[in-house]
């Protein structure tokens, strides 16, 4: 861009304070922010309004957004946050089952006013907890649901379907179906390879 005096004047909460040559760069100019900050911005980006401020004005368009809805503090507010964190942060421990997978939050929940939104039309309460309905499918209103930890428990990739007396469950059903400590229920069907009827042997239908 060629050069222009534009020393003194205003863009936004900027002042033009003097130019900065920048060999092989775009000219720069060196401006006073509204708050006090010094910083320099390229000249087109004041010329076509870009640069309207040193970085404060985003800050507290940020920052208002969070107190207009006042849930930030909220376990809503947690639970969008640690779904984002999940798909897109690959320093998130749980990164690898979702992100890693290619798992995403659609479009829309991007903006928690409209998750928030949701979340309250479709069943929230403080003992749910979001539930994919299709692991290998998206955050989105179409393939989520509140749910117990039963359901969720229930939903997992690592689950292992057990027929018993001629009826498919997971280990947790069934645990719950014949009233046997899911935990021994586990031993026995991964420790000791038990499988059908020996793996309730001794317990009793109470149905």
């Amino acid at each position: 861009m060629p050069y222009k005096n534009i020393k003194g004047e205003r863009f936004g909460r900027l002042i033009a304070i003097e130019m900065i040559a920048e060999k092989h760069k775009k000219t720069k100019w060196l401006c006073e922010c509204d708050c006090g900050n010094k910083k320099a911005i390229p000249l087109d980006s004041l010329l076509t309004g870009k640069g309207k401020s040193c970085g404060c004005l985003r800050k507290e368009i940020t920052q208002n957004r969070a107190k207009t809805h006042g849930l930030t503090h909220t376990r809503l507010h947690s639970i969008w946050t640690n779904m984002k964190s999940r798909c897109y942060n690959d320093k998130n421990k749980s990164y690898v089952n979702y992100g890693g997978r290619g798992i995403k939050v659609c479009s829309e929940w991007l903006s928690f006013e409209k998750f928030y939104k949701w979340s309250l039309e479709n069943g929230y309460d403080d003992n749910l907890t979001i539930d994919r309905i299709e692991n290998n499918k998206n955050y989105e209103p179409s393939n989520c649901r509140w749910s117990n930890k039963e359901t969720q428990a229930n939903n997992t990739r690592k689950n292992v379907f057990v027929e018993i007396e001629g009826i498919k469950r997971t280990l947790a059903q069934h645990a719950k179906h014949y009233k046997i400590n899911y935990y021994t229920l586990h031993y026995r069907y991964n420790e000791k390879g038990l499988r059908g009827k020996e793996l309730i042997k001794g317990e009793f239908n109470n149905d």
